[in-house]
């Protein structure tokens, strides 16, 4: 068997391949028919234009269904693994779980409402995805430190406070170089400028704001390899329980019939 078809760690692992592409290859059309400058633009202007605009917004809604679906089983697994204990980290998993919830619904509405279409809800979109990913980000690190050293070693506690460290670095990078750029720039529409010019006014502050974007966006995607091991020892199943032996809604029967209870199936084919 190989690595990632141990569990289901496959999901996280799907989750970080599928984000990364979806940036990096809209990026890489952008520049490529010059919509962009190759230097480090922000990651929306690379999905500003007709045909990466378009791609992007297909990508990411998938990227935000992987998301919710990792958050939502690793919320389950915590909950499996401090089942008659543990209300501290049961309160902590469950905030874990809106946060994840509402970030993923960010990226949603970014999807949706790109850049140049309507500007106010892409970046409310925006301000979901990384204000509540970061707060995720410091949960599910918190989380880890209640875990350790019953459930998982301190290795794992160190790589998550080393990308939650990186997490808040970025985003707070990323808003002091905004507050600059827009303070350089008072009298110009900063949001739909896709072109700039080495040396111009609010160039520096660009870039730092621009590299900070990045830094934050791939701070998100590496925290979800921290998983990977966690979910290869992890196992989904569904049950369905039948309340009566047909699908009619009156009685079809005159005589009652055995009702099986407990029918278990994997949750996707493949005997996860």
């Amino acid at each position: 068997m190989w690595w990632f078809q141990r569990g289901v760690c496959f999901l996280p692992v799907t989750l970080v391949v599928w984000s990364s592409a979806t940036f990096i290859l809209n990026y890489i059309i952008a520049v490529l028919l010059r919509h962009i400058d190759p230097l480090i633009p922000y990651i929306s202007d690379a999905s500003s234009e007709v045909p990466e605009r378009c791609l992007f917004g297909l990508m990411l809604n998938i990227a935000s269904f992987l998301g919710l679906a990792t958050i939502y089983v690793r919320y389950k697994q915590v909950e499996a693994l401090a089942i008659g204990g543990e209300p501290r980290l049961h309160r902590l998993n469950s905030a874990a779980l809106a946060l994840g919830f509402f970030s993923s619904l960010g990226m949603c509405i970014v999807a949706n409402f790109q850049k140049n279409a309507i500007i106010s809800v892409h970046l409310l979109g925006a301000a979901l995805t990384f204000g509540s990913g970061s707060l995720y980000i410091l949960v599910q690190t918190a989380m880890s430190h209640q875990m350790q050293p019953r459930f998982h070693s301190k290795d794992i506690l160190w790589a998550r406070t080393t990308i939650g460290l990186w997490t808040l670095v970025s985003i707070i990078t990323m808003f002091v170089s905004s507050v600059i750029l827009y303070d350089d720039l008072p009298d110009e529409d900063v949001t739909s400028k896709l072109h700039w010019t080495p040396g111009e006014m609010g160039y520096s502050a660009h870039l730092v704001s621009t590299a900070s974007e990045w830094s934050l966006a791939f701070s998100f995607i590496l925290f979800f390899l921290t998983f990977i091991r966690d979910f290869q020892k992890l196992h989904l199943k569904v049950q369905v329980v039948l309340q009566r032996n047909h699908l009619y809604d009156y009685g079809h029967y005159s005589v009652r019939g055995h009702v099986h209870h407990g029918e278990h199936s994997p949750l996707l084919a493949g005997g996860i």
